[in-house]
């Protein structure tokens, strides 16, 4: 077992990693980080300021000086931050200056963890390369409309499922065909696809694929 397990989580949003991450470094006493909240950060804190997500040196200056307490409490999770973060994310000075931080929350997972759960959309191909465990999480476009429209409805009130849709459909589309760390599978991830799987299955599925693995390192 490598000093520091660590498993990796990628795919488009609304698959479900995000949930399953918690759940899996719960589990296995892990700290967990979601990657793509340090985009949602970053984006947070230039709209904030009235800063463009598409000036690439604004938004590199706003990663540079991002940290975790500068967005605590901030509602990060709406659709305006959402697209905002898919833009910043394709840009290399952004994906660098936060590199670091992942990288470094990966070797040395706070809080005397026994090792770290990372999920985003290249974690496993460029963050976390030699991660132990590597999944590509993965859903229909019509099931992962219909969980985000549930979770942004009710503040939401006008917001219809085929926006949530389209937005999504836009963010696949960029996160894929951005020439820095692009949304793809890693060759050694293993594909998991939550279309028909509740939580407690995708999560039972997840696990005999990380201990099977642990059990391997371990001989």
């Amino acid at each position: 077992m490598p000093k520091t397990p660590v498993i990796a989580l990628d795919g488009p949003a609304a698959s479900g990693k995000g949930t399953l991450a918690q759940k899996l470094a719960a589990h296995y006493g892990f700290a967990y980080l979601d990657t793509g909240s340090l985009y949602r950060g970053v984006a947070y804190l230039l709209l904030r300021e009235g800063e463009d997500p598409r000036d690439e040196a604004a938004a590199e200056a706003a990663a540079r000086r991002f940290s975790l307490a500068a967005v605590e409490g901030a509602d990060i999770r709406t659709r305006e931050i959402g697209a905002a973060a898919s833009v910043v994310a394709a840009q290399p000075g952004v994906r660098k200056a936060l590199l670091d931080f992942q990288r470094e929350f990966a070797r040395h997972p706070p809080g005397d963890a026994k090792g770290a759960v990372l999920d985003g959309r290249d974690t496993g191909t460029v963050v976390c390369p030699d991660a132990t465990v590597k999944f590509f999480v993965i859903a229909s476009p019509k099931i992962r409309a219909e969980r985000r429209f549930l979770e942004l409805k009710a503040a939401k009130p006008g917001l219809t499922e085929a926006e949530v849709l389209a937005d999504l459909e836009e963010r696949d589309a960029r996160d894929a065909a951005r020439a820095d760390a692009p949304m793809v599978k890693a060759d050694d991830a293993e594909l998991l696809d939550t279309t028909h799987l509740t939580i407690e299955a995708a999560f039972a599925a997840a696990r005999r694929v990380i201990d099977g693995v642990f059990r391997r390192c371990e001989d």
